[in-house]
């Protein structure tokens, strides 16, 4: 057996431990969830959970590693994530555009949300360190495959993180539909979720290896 049923059963009690403590992945899709609606934050932790595939790609077959040794590497990803997050959160801030109280259609569209959740997911280093660093603390190498074992509890990760969110994006997106109702919330939002993209961009251009 690659995984024995034992570690497998610690290891998501260990991610369900943390898959739900807020973290960036979750600001950003209760942000969505809040200001464009339930579908937008479902595909926003979509697209995170395929951001978090494509880091366990990169663990297992060693990209991770070598961008987590190249102190040029991992600045220039750190920067390029934090610059869009903060291109995202301007944007949203100088959205003069006041939503129609009786549209049923969000301003932002899932598939965008969907793309934009992907590239904001790779584009940090963090996120690749952690894959790097605790998925093969639970790897055995005398059960082999080692490669297999790092799949299996990458994919593990990742189911669990789109259950996180997507239980955050309900919660959210149901709170939204009713604060979209009052003109003022209408008002702000806007510069309220771009003021929350921002964060997370400078909050990752801060952070250190």
């Amino acid at each position: 057996m690659v995984v024995e049923p034992a570690t497998l059963l610690t290891y998501c009690l260990v991610v369900l431990g943390f898959v739900f403590i807020p973290g960036p992945a979750t600001i950003l899709t209760v942000a969505r969830a809040t200001s464009s609606g339930t579908r937008v934050g479902l595909a926003t932790a979509s697209g995170i959970a395929v951001g978090d595939l494509i880091h366990t790609a990169m663990a297992v077959i060693g990209i991770s590693a070598v961008i987590m040794a190249s102190a040029f590497l991992f600045t220039l990803i750190k920067y390029l994530g934090a610059a869009y997050l903060v291109y995202l959160g301007i944007r949203a801030i100088l959205d003069r555009s006041v939503p129609d109280m009786g549209a049923t259609a969000p301003a932002l569209t899932a598939r965008t949300a969907f793309h934009q959740a992907i590239v904001a997911e790779v584009l940090n280093p963090k996120t690749a360190l952690f894959f790097l660093a605790f998925l093969p603390q639970f790897v055995d190498p005398a059960n082999g495959l080692i490669a297999l074992q790092l799949t299996i509890f990458g994919v593990v990760l990742v189911l669990l993180g789109l259950l996180s969110t997507v239980v955050f994006a309900l919660s959210a997106g149901s709170l939204g539909a009713f604060l979209r109702r009052n003109p003022t919330v209408l008002k702000w939002q806007g510069k309220v979720v771009g003021g929350i993209y921002c964060a997370l961009g400078v909050r990752l251009a801060l952070q250190e290896r």
